[in-house]
């Protein structure tokens, strides 16, 4: 084995007996590569990743090709997620070295002291799909080290300028665009014209990903707007994808994207990221629609977490592989004959077929002869073209085969989970949970959220309150917990104690919270405005990165942006809301021509301009939680609520409630917006009036 054994990340432990000796990033690795001359080979990939698994059974398992590597190279393997900071920069280089095209696995050629001089992605072992080999490159390298020298040395210098320069940061404007309510027009109606008619989703072709968080920004900008336009394309593209093979029927949760426009063929992989922000997009739907059907799929998804990725510590895990049995989608396909199998004891033939047609289930199959289950007609029209059953009864025997394909699917070997637990991802999940446990009244969501937040504020937590990047249970019972945090993991957890705060009411959450808040201003802030993504402390690096984009997560710059407007309007620090326009201010052209790589700042510059509807409630009757549930259960993105029981002095927490008190002896609501409060409220019919009136 080699030194990856003694790693926590389940993707480089899935390295550890390769024949490559690989190292982990580290001095180690560095320090020989410059004592022995030698260029390093940088891999980057993830545990869920399909084409690292490919590439790593071609060429990393190779006896041959491994001897290759170790004779020419130092080589280093890195998972991307416990390591997103290295993850950024090389990405950044492979797109420069590549004229644009990007992916994992990443194969990256750099100098003894980190800078990068080739690039690719996946390399096959012979030369196919217009590509050289594996071992071709790696001659190539080596040569251009060992031969060519002084031209390999400006090509690493240049790239390596670059990336200090830009230091991924859009380049601060002098005038021209506003942050106002003008950008989130012009964002929300390009997002619109360039969203997919016929099949849904916020671009047309092939691949598709579910981009949550420009979604979650259309429902935003449709709260206060009233377009009916854009919760029209919303709605159309969460059914959509809630019925195609991305979504899975089964088991809930949903892959991480279609590689086809109809979202029917995923890449198999179940992202906790994915899902706990698509909680939170259902949620919203439903609290806008009432649509149970919204309300269903945020369950179902809860709920296939809770049951696949809950660690008992609290935690969640990263996410489920794609592949089973050395086959892609394995485990989450059918064909008819195991369909037939399972159902012929409990339906007759017709309502058999019914089923099989409401699944879209065939003979030919639509996934290398096999069933990806997907919904593409409304159950009452296939009902109704069946003309041996009602829509009822067909929505009982849909429920009878879920249930039974599940069971079966059950004795099935799963696929891998990466079962590290990462303190961004799981402050996503923390929010989702704690929303949807006051959103559908669900008191076992709200023990799972409390159980996740103490989870990250004590294994996740250095012994003075700065946050881990990554935990792993270890196979003695034991956890680990390693790497400095990042940016988004603070974002990410800050946004999941808010809302965890919002659903409990527990002042702990929000002062565990702005502690977080006040440790970004102090160790991430960029002197000349916005924020690094990694702290003031942090092990240096080729350049210090700064992601201002939307990826598949929340850019942390922009979270983070996002999360001090709400602690600005608890708190009244002028500071949070300062921070977060420096931040804003930077993006205002790039939110404006690409707002699909920007829906988080989007959120967060709506809440900007909208303002907080800052929302007080002084009582602990039940009256008090009546007035609670007029703010809750319906869809307010910009209002912000706190409660406490009893009459609250300047030492409240947070300020927001301070010196708020009953008033004629009733529980009472306080509403106030831009520094202006309403006369405060005791019923809820009065509550109701003024939520209603304000922009």
């Amino acid at each position: 084995m080699n030194r990856l054994q003694y790693e926590t990340s389940p993707y480089l432990l899935q390295h550890a007996d390769n024949p490559v000796d690989w190292y982990a990033w580290g001095e180690e690795a560095f320090a020989t590569a410059q004592a022995e001359d030698k260029p390093i080979l940088l891999s980057i990939g993830y545990s869920a990743c399909h084409w690292c698994h490919v590439m790593a059974h071609e060429s990393f398992e190779d006896e041959e090709t491994a001897g290759l590597m170790n004779r020419l190279f130092v080589n280093i393997k890195v998972d991307r997620e416990e390591r997103p900071d290295v993850d950024d920069i090389y990405m950044q280089a492979t797109l420069m070295f590549t004229g644009g095209h990007g992916g994992w696995p990443m194969t990256v050629f750099i100098t003894p002291d980190g800078r990068p001089f080739h690039a690719g992605t996946y390399f096959p072992p012979e030369p196919r799909y217009g590509m050289p080999s594996f071992r071709q490159i790696l001659y190539a390298a080596s040569d251009a080290y060992h031969n060519r020298r002084g031209q390999l040395e400006d090509a690493a210098n240049e790239v390596t300028a670059s990336l200090k320069r830009v230091g991924f940061a859009v380049p601060k404007e002098e005038g021209g665009i506003e942050l106002d309510a003008d950008l989130l027009d012009h964002a929300a109606q390009k997002l619109v014209a360039q969203a997919d008619p016929i099949y849904g989703g916020l671009h047309r072709g092939q691949p598709k990903f579910p981009s949550p968080m420009t979604l979650d920004y259309l429902l935003q900008y449709h709260a206060h707007s009233g377009d009916e336009e854009v919760l029209k394309v919303v709605l159309f593209t969460l059914r959509k994808m809630a019925h195609g093979g991305i979504y899975d029927q089964l088991g809930g949760g949903f892959h991480r994207y279609s590689v086809d426009e109809r979202w029917l063929v995923p890449h198999f992989e179940k992202m906790l990221y994915d899902n706990a922000q698509l909680t939170r997009v259902y949620l919203h739907a439903y609290q806008v629609t009432g649509d149970e059907f919204f309300a269903d799929i945020t369950r179902d998804i809860l709920n296939y977490v809770e049951r696949e990725m809950l660690d008992p510590s609290g935690g969640f895990y990263s996410t489920q592989d794609a592949d089973s049995e050395g086959e892609e989608g394995r485990f989450f396909v059918w064909s008819l004959p195991e369909i037939q199998e399972i159902l012929r004891e409990t339906m007759m033939p017709e309502q058999l077929g019914t089923v099989l047609a409401y699944f879209n289930v065939t003979q030919r199959g639509n996934f290398e002869g096999h069933n990806i289950l997907n919904i593409p007609h409304r159950l009452e029209d296939v009902a109704a073209a069946s003309g041996v059953m009602d829509t009822e009864e067909l929505r009982q025997a849909v429920q009878q085969a879920k249930s039974l394909l599940f069971e079966a699917r059950e004795e099935r070997i799963k696929p891998g989970r990466d079962e590290k637990m990462l303190a961004a991802w799981n402050g996503m999940m923390l929010a989702a949970f704690a929303e949807a446990a006051r959103v559908l009244e669900d008191d076992r969501y709200q023990e799972i959220a409390k159980g996740n937040a103490q989870f990250l504020l004590t294994e996740l937590s250095m012994d003075d309150g700065r946050l881990y990047r990554t935990h792993k249970r270890l196979t003695d019972g034991q956890g680990q917990s390693k790497l400095n945090g990042y940016l988004e993991d603070y974002a990410s957890v800050i946004d999941g104690l808010i809302e965890l705060y919002q659903t409990t009411f527990n002042p702990h959450w929000f002062e565990q919270a702005e502690r977080l808040a006040e440790h970004v201003l102090v160790h991430f802030a960029d002197p000349d405005g916005g924020f690094f993504d990694t702290s003031d402390d942090h092990e240096a690096l080729i350049a210090r990165p700064r992601n201002m984009q939307d990826n598949a997560t929340p850019a942390g710059s922009n979270l983070m942006a996002y999360v001090l407007l709400k602690l600005a309007g608890y708190t009244g620090k002028a500071a949070y809301e300062n921070a977060a326009v420096n931040v804003l201010n930077q993006i205002t052209a790039a939110m404006r021509e690409y707002p699909s790589a920007f829906g988080t700042a989007l959120c967060g510059l709506n809440l900007l301009v909208r303002r907080p509807i800052e929302v007080a409630i002084i009582g602990d009757e039940s009256a008090a939680y009546e007035l609670l549930a007029v703010v809750q259960k319906r869809y307010h993105p910009t209002v912000i609520t706190a409660l406490a029981t009893t009459n609250q002095d300047e030492n409240a927490t947070p300020l927001l409630l301070a010196h708020r008190t009953r008033r004629n002896d009733l529980p009472t609501a306080y509403v106030c917006q831009n520094f202006v409060c309403d006369v405060p409220v005791n019923t809820v019919d009065a509550l109701e009036r003024l939520l209603t009136k304000i922009p």
